[in-house]
């Protein structure tokens, strides 16, 4: 017997449907190809996997199935369907186009629903290529974004989706193709802002090392700009944007306790911080990784002859004349120290970028994310600081009163203030007061009945305080009771009896 699949209708025969056909042929469904020249093709020529796909006239094509993908350029729509529109009625026509460039007037689902208006329109499968489609060891995403205004039509293509081990998403009504057509578009746009940051900031390191090292005094030759400076630079930066990432907790914290509540939204440059704070780790960490490499090639008595023990030799020469020269052996506590405290600190933030693999992630409990990604990263950043005071504390104690220009004092200024703040958050009246917070306690509120509220045996005074004012705009009457309401939208004290 032969198996019974349920037949679904692709009209297009480029790539990206011949990849459709046959995947939905592979997962268990019936697929007819509709083409406006049917005669002139022949799919099992392009391809041997589709010799068990029907290939028909558009007509044929539509009038043989209810759900029918539409795998044509949105310039063909009209086209192709205008002598189609009575055919098309209350069938199911998934678009899969996208666009070349974002736009905000209309969707190619709109515009192509306003062509076929009888028929139900589904944005879906644009977001999977078409090597995707046909290669099931692909790891690009498996997501499919899915939207259309009628609601069972939404669940059969996510069905459908389902059933070649996609993931559906749903969005919602047809409105949402908007957003769908500008996902593929994207470049990375959760990436510019850390990046920008983080070149913005290696490249102000940078200058002030070239001025120090090379305009200032000449330390270095030109020739060691490339691994031994930019090494500096390096570290710097990563240090930095480590410290920044996790200095955005700190601030959000802040400005919880300023205003007393977690029901005012945060500004839009320290949500949008917020938001990029994983990103910004993980630029940290690729910088710090470059640095971790550089040192290493770098390991020598020539380029960290403070890391080392040296010992003088003196070789009398003829009469008042002798040669001196230094024989350096083993390393001293300072090298010993520093590469300790770099060394665990590169663990600990390789643990961090591994637990935010999805993979790991999903076998992860709240508590133990919280406690890599909180905890582990605050002490990884921790031991970068010891990482830099070890390495510039001697220099600081010898000319103290140069430390505004040492590159470690000014290179741990921002983690310092990120780990002393966290340290003050940490504390239990800090903590407990936050957690109130983020819990649903508001201070302001509290702290405006505490002021006003008087038992009062004739009346009492109902009043809307939708500022939040540390003190109550009540009129100078002794004895009154303040009261909360939705309805009324003034500040304005009433007297009113008491039912």
């Amino acid at each position: 017997m032969r198996e019974k699949r349920q037949p679904v209708g692709i009209l297009g025969t480029g790539d990206f449907a011949r990849a459709l056909a046959k995947r939905l042929y592979f997962s268990g469904y019936e697929v007819i190809i509709g083409s406006r020249r049917p005669e002139t093709k022949s799919l099992s020529i392009i391809d041997e996997c589709l010799c068990n796909v029907s290939l028909v006239s558009t007509e044929e094509c539509i009038k043989s199935v209810s759900i029918i993908f539409l795998a044509v350029h949105a310039e063909n729509f009209k086209d192709l369907l205008e002598e189609h529109v009575d055919q098309l009625e209350g069938k199911t026509v998934v678009d899969v186009s996208n666009r070349d460039r974002p736009s905000e007037l209309h969707s190619h689902a709109e515009y192509l629903q306003r062509i076929i208006p009888t028929a139900t329109v589904v944005k879906a499968f644009n977001v999977i290529s078409a090597y995707a489609m046909e290669n099931d060891y692909n790891s690009s995403s498996r997501q499919v974004f899915i939207a259309s205004n009628d609601e069972n039509a939404r669940h059969t293509v996510a069905n459908i989706a389902r059933n070649m081990n996609f993931t559906p998403v749903d969005f919602g009504g047809l409105f949402a193709a908007r957003r769908i057509e500008k996902h593929p578009l994207r470049l990375f746009p959760e990436w510019r802002g850390p990046c920008g940051f983080s070149v913005a900031v290696f490249n102000v390191w940078l200058l002030f090392l070239i001025y120090i090292y090379y305009i200032e005094k000449t330390v270095y030759e030109w020739e060691q700009i490339f691994v031994k400076v930019l090494n500096k630079a390096i570290c710097m930066t990563g240090i930095t944007v480590l410290a920044v990432t996790y200095l955005a907790s700190s601030f959000a914290a802040i400005f919880q306790m300023y205003y007393g509540t977690k029901h005012i939204r945060f500004s839009r440059w320290l949500d949008k911080w917020l938001k990029n704070r994983k990103q910004l780790g993980l630029v940290s960490f690729i910088l710090i990784g470059v640095h971790v490499i550089m040192s290493v090639l770098i390991m020598s008595p020539t380029y960290l002859r403070s890391w080392y023990h040296s010992t003088s030799i003196t070789i009398p020469g003829n009469l008042s004349e002798s040669f001196e020269f230094q024989r350096i052996t083993w390393m001293n506590w300072k090298g010993e120290a520093a590469c300790l405290t770099g060394i665990l600190s590169f663990i600990l933030l390789c643990i961090l970028c591994v637990s935010t693999l999805p993979s790991v992630t999903d076998s992860l409990n709240w508590r133990e994310w919280r406690f890599v990604q909180s905890k582990l990263g605050h002490v990884a950043l921790g031991l970068a600081i010891v990482h830099v005071l070890v390495m510039g504390v001697p220099g600081w104690v010898k000319s103290p009163t140069k430390i505004y220009k040492s590159i470690t004092f000014l290179s741990s200024i921002v983690p310092w203030i990120t780990i002393m703040l966290k340290l003050f958050f940490c504390l239990p009246c800090s903590d407990r007061y936050i957690m109130k917070i983020r819990k649903g306690w508001d201070r302001k509120e509290e702290k405006c009945k505490a002021k006003c509220i008087k038992p009062k045996k004739q009346g009492y005074v109902v009043m809307n305080i939708d500022d939040v004012s540390t003190t109550c705009p009540c009129p100078d009457i002794d004895g009154v009771q303040m009261d909360t309401i939705e309805e009324e939208t003034s500040c304005a004290c009433v007297d009113t009896e008491i039912a």
